[in-house]
């Protein structure tokens, strides 16, 4: 099984990549496995970043309870300035 975290942003310059694959089952162990390779400022991005799986916005839902696909997509998005 395969999922796809597209990072952007911050996200994305945090991690120091734009995408990566992970084989988790579920968006908590997803984030916990991106994080355990990355340092504390990518964790930091994390606790602010909101998350859209397979284009349903995840919200307040526990992540333990988001199930990953294989071949789905998992955008994480940091919070936007702009105007």
């Amino acid at each position: 099984m395969s999922t796809t975290l597209r990072y952007w942003a911050g996200a994305r310059a945090a991690a120091g990549v734009a995408s990566e694959q992970t084989s988790a089952q579920t968006l908590a162990e997803a984030l916990l496995l991106a994080r355990s390779v990355r340092d504390d400022r990518f964790a930091k991005v994390l606790e602010v970043c909101s998350f859209v799986v397979d284009g349903d916005p995840v919200g307040s839902r526990d992540h333990a309870s988001v199930r990953l696909v294989d071949g789905g997509l998992v955008d994480v998005l940091p919070p936007f300035a702009g105007g």
